[in-house]
């Protein structure tokens, strides 16, 4: 609603842009991500990304390319936490 007031209703997000997220988040989803990875070596598979409470950084490693979450979590993107840290 907020966005039809300012007069960008007309606004689309590319498909190949990934959503912006708070710096702050991506990067706790990368020490999510990192953690995991040091705790599970054994891990089988490849994680899509992490769900991460955007208030309080908790966060799980997802491996599902539509993960359902809370209305208070966001996805970040495998590719994102990569990109991010370098």
């Amino acid at each position: 609603m907020y966005a039809l007031k300012q007069g960008q209703a007309n606004y689309t997000n590319p498909k190949n842009q990934p959503p912006l997220i708070d710096p702050a988040v991506i990067r706790a989803a990368g020490q999510i991500y990192h953690i995991y990875c040091e705790v599970h070596p054994e891990m089988t598979g490849q994680p899509s990304g992490v769900a991460i409470n955007r208030f309080n950084h908790r966060g799980k490693v997802i491996f599902t390319n539509q993960p359902v979450l809370l209305p208070e979590e966001c996805f970040v993107q495998l590719n994102q936490i990569e990109s991010y840290m370098y």
